[in-house]
């Protein structure tokens, strides 16, 4: 599959952020998005709606937090530098609600030390971007196989 390439203007409200699936239905397991860069967010909800797993997204550390009780997730891609949390913080508190759910991390800075911090606390996987799309799916299928 080729790289993310959709955009998408930065005018989203904070908390979930509502997509079409352009097409697609989506009846697998659930995975919840965080990142804070709208096209990201966008891309990557569109491409995982598409092989099938239910997606909700999120633009925002609190917002995502705040509904984790209420929307299951086998799976959560979370970025790792965001406003208010980083992706670590948000990992330490997702485990402490919801320690079933397999966490990915997603970051255009690929710092060792945070993979290794992500990774010993407990995180399934670490992808720098930008990423290939077809090594994103897998890794979520075998998360989500785990």
């Amino acid at each position: 599959m080729p790289a993310l390439s959709t955009i998408m203007h930065a005018d989203e409200p904070q908390g979930l952020v509502e997509d079409s699936a352009n097409g697609c239905a989506p009846d697998g397991p659930s995975v919840c998005l965080l990142d804070d860069d709208p096209s990201m967010l966008k891309a990557l909800g569109r491409l995982l709606t598409c092989e099938g797993f239910n997606v909700e997204k999120f633009n925002h550390p609190l917002a995502f937090l705040s509904a984790v009780g209420d929307t299951p997730c086998r799976v959560a891609i979370l970025d790792v530098f965001m406003p208010d949390m980083n992706g670590l913080e948000v990992q330490e508190a997702l485990r402490q609600e919801s320690p079933d759910t397999r966490i990915i991390f997603v970051s255009g800075r690929d710092d060792p030390s945070v993979r290794q911090a992500a990774l010993e606390a407990g995180a399934y996987g670490f992808l720098s971007k930008p990423f290939d799309d077809e090594n994103l799916v897998q890794l979520v299928r075998k998360a989500v196989a785990a």
